[in-house]
């Protein structure tokens, strides 16, 4: 049986509450700042929930044209953004000598959902012949990689995952195993999403699902935190260049981590609560330190899923123990969305953006607004302020609607 290729990251890109671009977004991160605000897209009255993570000063007009942007929906204009940004940072010259060894993976937990939202609006007023020709491809989750694959001009394998809040790490799980196996030297993958809408703030409000703390924007997303009182719906995309290690090797690629191995399981559950204790996560995590061949002693940080749910938190919290036992006391676990909001399906792109970079720079990013921590919820969350702290691996989290649950094992890079 032929061994396993190793896959390495060599390239990052990012749009987010917090910067759009992977400096700014990472200072955010490391100074911990929060990048929810009031919502500025649509009227918010009627609305029990008045803020989200939107993005800030984002010129679109950057990455596309005037008439790209009347044709595509924001999220596919994110990926193209993001996109561009993890190619020029790994330096990939995509061209025809390696064009079919080139793919693109992307994951999105909903796709056009504002287009759809208009075009509808564009029926009832106008009538069906005014609705765009160009509605159906916007909407479609699978335009996002197949707009980034025309424009970059990948040919290799491509797909587009729909695992709800876990797709960013599937699709990244999905990659590496694409490479891996070798049906590909290196793909473009990530998470993205554009769901600061009037339909998802709406939904997820009749659902309880988000924070009603309009008052206080920047205090609203408290993962772990007692007084949470839900998640914060946020915008983005996240972005890594994956490459066979040879392949990075060879044209003198940076490499900011390594993929050492994934995990995914179903709860078999329930559409949108995980069962007490979370055994979904519990056996994800365990097959990630499996697959990547390491001992739960070997993990020095997790970028927990961390939603500021109620159960959430808790669950996860009990499935971290399951897992570590005795050495979960001595982890450092935080959750990024305390600063960022919930970016639903974009969520496991840009965790693994954090992560790669924590391992880099030896920085665990801090969970804010942890002010009175929840007693069942008693790690090291890293509370308020970023540490130094060298990380030889960490583990990102990622669970979505319908009991999936995806687990990426990210390792040092050392030849």
């Amino acid at each position: 049986m032929m061994s396993r290729r190793r896959v390495v990251i060599t390239g990052l890109g990012i749009v987010s509450p917090l910067g759009n671009c992977l400096e700014d977004a990472w200072k955010g991160i490391c100074s911990g700042m929060s990048g929810i605000a009031e919502i500025t897209r649509f009227d918010t009255t009627g609305f029990k929930t008045k803020i989200a993570g939107e993005l800030k000063d984002f010129d679109p007009l950057t990455f596309i044209n005037f008439k790209e942007r009347r044709r595509l929906d924001d999220f596919i204009v994110y990926a193209l953004a993001a996109s561009e940004m993890a190619l020029s940072d790994s330096g990939l010259v995509i061209d025809d000598r390696n064009e079919e060894r080139v793919g693109v993976i992307l994951g999105s937990a909903i796709g056009g959902l504002s287009t759809m939202e208009k075009e509808k609006e564009n029926i009832l007023n106008l009538g069906p012949k005014k609705m765009s020709p160009f509605a159906i491809p916007a909407v479609l989750a699978n335009l996002a990689p197949g707009h980034v694959s025309i424009r970059s001009g990948a040919k290799g394998p491509i797909s587009c995952v729909v695992t709800a809040c876990a797709a960013g790490n599937s699709a990244i799980s999905d990659a590496f195993r694409t490479i891996a196996c070798g049906y590909a030297d290196a793909m473009i993958t990530g998470g993205t999403e554009a769901a600061v809408t009037p339909l998802s703030i709406a939904g997820f409000n009749v659902m309880r699902a988000i924070s009603v703390r309009n008052e206080e924007p920047e205090r609203a997303s408290r993962p772990f935190d007692r007084d949470r009182d839900g998640f914060i719906v946020s915008e983005g995309c996240g972005i890594v260049i994956l490459e066979e290690l040879s392949h990075a090797l060879e044209r003198g690629a940076g490499i900011y981590a390594e993929i050492a191995g994934t995990g995914s399981t179903s709860d078999a559950f329930h559409m949108a609560a995980p069962p007490p204790g979370h055994a979904g996560a519990v056996r994800c995590m365990r097959l990630a330190l499996q697959d990547a061949g390491m001992e739960p002693t070997d993990i020095d940080y997790i970028n927990a899923h961390g939603t500021s749910t109620s159960l959430n938190d808790i669950y996860e919290t009990d499935a971290i123990k399951k897992v570590f036992g005795g050495y979960s006391g001595k982890l450092a676990v935080s959750s990024t969305k305390s600063m960022t909001g919930h970016m639903l399906g974009a969520a496991g792109g840009v965790e693994a953006i954090f992560s790669a970079k924590a391992i880099q720079e030896g920085i665990v990013p801090p969970t804010i607004n942890l002010d009175n921590p929840d007693p069942k919820c008693d790690l090291d969350y890293v509370p308020h302020t970023a540490q130094r702290r060298e990380i030889r691996a960490a583990m990102s989290n990622t669970f979505g609607f319908g009991g999936v649950n995806s687990v990426i094992v990210f390792k040092k890079f050392e030849g």
